[in-house]
């Protein structure tokens, strides 16, 4: 999976029925950049597109390994249950795998099935939703819940994320329960809520980590270049996540 917060996301569209073909060559015309993977026999739905198209003559599971190769999202006119036995032998981490994505034959929902948080494949089943007037699927708890992704907050800014994989789940979950969460925030760009609801009243700011009355909090989410302690982690076990901006960007 490539990082597609500073390179352009690769998109494949796979279609391998007359109606999965016709919903891809509506969606290919809003989408120029993106490839078009289909069964040969309906490759002229996607004329006078410029979209590069590859007709492919065998059987579909043939294509999955270079389309994983090969994309950061993929786009499967398929039915989902095909879907899923389809990329089930070529899975390996949410880190690693590409975002997959399935539309139905009658472009009325669109599905982000595979690397639908960390691999951007729900903010692009949202995009795809909007193109083909559908209704996208979500199903990952903090997109439903329109909170703070604590895994990849601020990835669009460059932070990078500075804690234990433990504290990275047990923090995320504190936050999608509602629980009160302070965010503190010392550093970086202030432009890291994207969504276009309010922060959710169980966020609570503060500008410096000395600040918090520690004991009223679940989990803090820490954005600084300050050197963290570990005797600070030991205090905090499980409950602190720490995000690095660029050094330039420092407030």
């Amino acid at each position: 999976m490539t990082d597609t917060a500073n390179t352009t996301p690769r998109v494949c569209l796979v279609a391998i029925t007359k109606h999965g073909a016709a919903q891809a060559a509506r969606l290919a015309a809003d989408l120029p950049e993106a490839d078009i993977c289909t069964a040969a026999k309906f490759a002229t739905a996607f004329g006078g597109l410029p979209n590069r198209v590859h007709p492919y003559g065998g059987a579909m599971r043939d294509e999955i390994g270079p389309l994983f190769a090969g994309y950061d999202q993929i786009v499967f006119f398929v039915s989902l249950g095909a879907v899923v036995r389809l990329i089930a032998p070529h899975l390996r981490s949410k880190e690693e795998d590409p975002g997959v994505i399935v539309v139905d034959d009658a472009g009325q929902y669109v599905i982000p099935v595979l690397s639908g948080h960390v691999g951007g494949a729900n903010e692009w089943s949202e995009r795809i939703a909007v193109l083909l007037g559908a209704a996208p699927v979500l199903t990952t708890a903090s997109d439903v819940g329109r909170t703070i992704p604590v895994d990849i907050l601020g990835r669009h800014l460059g932070w990078r994320v500075e804690a234990p994989k433990i504290n990275v789940t047990r923090v995320s979950a504190h936050v999608v329960n509602g629980e009160p969460i302070a965010f503190v925030q010392e550093a970086g760009s202030p432009d890291w809520w994207t969504r276009p609801t309010p922060l959710p009243d169980n966020i609570h700011r503060f500008d410096r980590f000395a600040d918090v009355p520690l004991d009223r909090y679940a989990a803090l989410l820490w954005v600084t270049h300050a050197e963290v302690p570990a005797g600070r982690w030991e205090a905090l076990h499980e409950r602190l996540v720490v995000y690095r901006p660029p050094v330039e960007s420092a407030a």
